[in-house]
């Protein structure tokens, strides 16, 4: 990573000095596995007299061509950037060099199909990676039209953000696509993806009348999986959508969506050539959450087109605004135009959850971060810049009306087709269509960081009539402001055994305490909830009374929003240290078995095993894990034939899974020898159940390779490795360590998927070993591997579930002894958190 950094200040001059016209790249991809050949020519206009520099990643540069005069390569690149100097008014620049193929999934990644040997490309250029295939100005408000012409073996499919055209024959069994130029649009979206993938077309009409192609490509060992009809239907709802509340047509010429291996995102807004994971292509059984996600995920790839694409950000720190409007246009259109229709109840289960999370932590950063660099991109790309975003804008909407906030887009993108912006110039249009001043509301909820919690207090009389009520606003002491809110306030009461919402009142809350005068008369009811409908960003907390019924009677809440928002509310306190962690397992295993929303109980199961391993005091936390696992397994058992909450049972009883017992019961479940109605144990399902088996100490290497054997694809290599990493000896734990930091020749989905397995571990001391070789490794790690890899092994192989004194004080120590990189230390920094956050759990669970 040194060296290859880019400042602000460096972005901001080079874009006074020069404005770019036009690149012509041409890609030589037949010229092996290591390295292909790439000529750019670009044409820019710049300050007569003026240097700069191109960026350009390479292994070799065979030569640099400026204006007609030769460049000797030795002297201007260091095969990261390339100098120029004497720049005319108009100039033309040739670099010839050797790019590098990754397998990181960052710039141009090859990947190599076990099925069938076959070769499949893809790009990944955000944030700075576009330079890995061609030389360019790496910054998004230097947009031009780019023209690629890509040489590659004859029956590989091209494509790019043009449509594609028809290959002529090239020698060599090769053939050549010369793709027409595109709009201007940023380096960072445009794309190239390669190689034999199946494909499906259709066509739409947009709302000008054009025909506007669709295709949808997976490789051909997958394609029997792909269902591309339903991919087209979302697609369609998606574009009616967007034309009608955008009123802007869709802005480029045909809109292909690719699924490709080991892609380390959900999916990435290429302009007309959207790339997404292929665990989006269910090859098994998956569960409703993740088919939502991956309609919401479309939905929101989609919605960039018009925002990122069509108008794009003049630097990173509006990175931000890219994601959060596309997180939030995507869940309104869910909700709206799919049968998705309780959208927004998964956005609150999930996406808020993870704002919330994100923004407890030390490395919290205001919405409109301080990007000064790109290594402060890429640690600032996380969950305030999606979901508090998204949330934030949810909050917006809420505060000045969503027609008045769609009318402000709107004339935001007529305004700005085709160029760059800043946050202010969108604020200038919803200002206009709203009629408020939103500096006020910009300064507080973009500016700062933190998150506000809201508490009610209510007195009543004797017979129950409210005398007051106020909602009472605290702020983190390291975060102290104290925001404006647009929210509603819920009043539930049980009607035939439901617990159903009587009364709703919405305001604005502002200040410490805002009084209600409203509610003054009126008979308490059994359940007050603030935030109601889910308007605000800001973490609840329930009265005394109201948080005994919620309790008692959350499987009853009749809303799956109020649930939703009662489960975070619960999840809030006991991250936060104010109730027993073990109180939170008795809630969930007392009130799951009833939830209705897929990613609601995904959300929690996925908090109940947090809670049972890490939160409880840790001389429970291994009969609380095997009560819980037991409590999922009857619960599995008990479940609806087929149904969404007992294959999730079943999959959280595996993840916790320890006793004699439970192994028994999950190798019946996977040799068939016990069945469940309604319940196929497929190839996927098989391999969780089997890393279970492993992480148990009842299966071993000879089980895994059997498995991988009748698995021998990619899915199956990665499961192979994370179940290789979950054998629970020192010698197993030793073993994926060393495949990981010992070679850099792991691929991306290969190391992130071995610290899934490394983290499993039932006797957690048998990690400790590990903690000096961690930190030993943190520097050498961060010198010599690419962003993403470096995060995966930070993130993925800290020992976190030993969650104890020794590994904070370890921690602690680095940190004090280790002040630079800032974007490694963050990443230790947010480690360190979740370990701190443990202990204090612990701790008021042990009282």
């Amino acid at each position: 990573m040194p060296g290859e950094n880019l400042t602000r200040v460096e972005a901001q001059e080079r874009a006074a000095l020069i404005r770019t016209h036009s690149y012509d790249v041409t890609l030589d991809l037949t010229r092996g596995s290591e390295t292909f050949l790439s000529t750019t020519t670009v044409r820019f206009s710049a300050e007569a007299g003026a240097s700069t520099f191109i960026d350009a990643i390479t292994r070799t540069v065979h030569s640099v061509t400026l204006n007609g005069a030769e460049l000797d390569p030795a002297q201007v690149s260091d095969g990261v950037r390339i100098q120029l100097d004497g720049l005319a008014a108009e100039n033309e620049l040739t670099v010839v060099a050797d790019a590098i193929y990754t397998n990181t999934g960052e710039g141009l990644h090859r990947f190599v199909d076990p099925v069938d040997g076959e070769v499949y490309l893809y790009s990944q250029f955000e944030v700075p990676d576009s330079r890995r295939m061609f030389a360019v100005f790496e910054q998004p408000d230097l947009k031009a039209e780019f023209t690629f012409t890509v040489t590659a073996p004859a029956h590989w499919v091209v494509v790019s953000n043009s449509p594609t055209p028809q290959p002529v024959d090239a020698g060599d069994d090769a053939k050549t696509w010369s793709f027409p130029a595109t709009s201007r649009i940023s380096s960072y979206i445009t794309a190239l993806i390669a190689g034999p993938y199946d494909s499906v077309h259709s066509e739409l009409t947009s709302s000008d009348g054009r025909t506007i192609p669709l295709g949808v490509y997976t490789r051909k060992s997958l394609s029997e999986y792909l269902d591309a009809d339903y991919i087209f239907d979302k697609t369609r709802e998606g574009f009616a959508f967007y034309e009608e509340k955008f009123d802007y047509a869709y802005p480029f010429e045909k809109y292909d969506q690719l699924f490709v291996p080991e892609f380390n995102a959900g999916a990435m807004e290429n302009a007309g050539a959207v790339t997404f994971t292929e665990t989006y292509v269910f090859r098994s059984k998956v569960t409703d959450a993740i088919k939502e996600r991956r309609v919401v995920t479309i939905l929101h790839e989609l919605a960039h087109m018009w925002f990122g694409d069509l108008v794009t950000m003049k630097w990173w720190n509006d990175l931000w605004l890219n994601e959060s409007f596309a997180e939030y246009a995507s869940t309104l259109a869910t909700a709206e135009a799919t049968e998705w229709t309780e959208a927004w109840t998964t956005f609150a289960a999930m996406e808020k959850s993870w704002a919330y999370k994100q923004d407890q932590l030390p490395s919290t950063h205001p919405i409109v971060a301080t990007i000064n660099d790109l290594e402060d991109v890429q640690v600032n790309f996380d969950g305030i810049t999606y979901a508090k975003g998204a949330s934030v804008l949810k909050q917006l909407v809420a505060w000045v009306g969503q027609d008045d906030f769609l009318a402000g887009v709107a004339k935001y993108f007529k305004k700005h087709e085709h160029s760059n912006t800043e946050l202010r110039d969108l604020l200038v249009e919803l200002e206009a269509t709203s009629g408020r001043d939103l500096t006020d509301w910009a300064a507080k909820w973009l500016e700062t960081a933190g998150v506000n919690t809201l508490r009610p207090e209510i007195a009543v009389d004797a017979d129950g009539t409210i005398t007051s009520f106020a909602v009472l606003q605290t702020a983190a002491a390291d975060y102290p402001t104290i925001r404006p809110h647009r929210l509603a306030i819920g009043f539930y009461n049980l009607v035939d055994g439901a617990l159903v919402r009587e009364h709703r009142l919405e305001l604005d809350v502002d200040g410490e305490r805002t009084e209600v005068a409203e509610l003054v008369g009126q008979k308490r009811p059994a359940l007050v909830l603030l935030n109601d409908d889910d308007l605000a960003y800001a973490k609840i907390r329930l009265d005394e009374d109201s948080l005994a019924v919620a309790i008692e009677h959350l499987a009853k809440i009749e809303s799956p929003l109020a649930r939703s928002l009662v489960w975070g509310a619960a999840w809030d306190a006991t991250r936060d240290a104010e109730t027993p962690a073990s109180d939170y397992v008795r809630l969930v295993l007392g009130n799951i078995a009833t939830e209705t929303e897929s990613t609601t109980i995904r959300t929690t199961l996925s908090q109940l095993a947090l809670a049972a391993g890490s939160y409880v005091a840790p001389e429970r936390q291994q009969a609380t894990a095997e009560e819980a696992a037991s409590a999922l397994w009857a619960l599995a058992q008990q479940a609806e034939a087929g149904s969404d909450a007992q294959f999730q049972f079943v999959k959280f009883f595996a993840a916790l899974a320890s006793t004699d017992e439970h192994l028994a019961a999950i190798a019946a479940l996977r040799d068939g020898s016990t069945t469940l109605p309604g319940l196929t144990v497929d190839t996927d399902l098989a391999w969780e159940l089997l890393i279970a088996l492993v992480a148990g100490g009842a299966a071993g290497q000879d089980e895994i390779a059997a498995a991988l054997a009748a698995d021998n694809t990619a899915n199956g290599a990665q499961f192979a490795a994370q179940a290789s990493a979950s054998i629970p000896t020192l010698e197993g734990k030793q073993a994926a360590w060393d495949s990981v930091f010992a070679t850099d020749s792991a691929p991306n989905a290969i190391v992130r998927y071995t610290g899934l397995g490394f983290q499993r571990a039932a006797d957690k001391s048998v990690l400790a070993a590990f903690v000096a070789p961690y930190f030993e490794a943190l520097q050498g790690v961060w010198e010599s591997r690419s962003y993403k890899i470096a995060e995966y092994l930070v993130a993925g192989m800290y020992p976190a579930p030993l969650a104890n004194a020794e590994l904070r004080d370890a921690t602690r120590a680095w940190l004090d002894a280790n002040q630079e990189p800032a974007a490694l230390r963050r990443l230790v920094v947010e480690n360190l958190a979740g370990v701190e956050r443990a202990i204090a759990a612990q701790e008021r669970d042990a009282q």
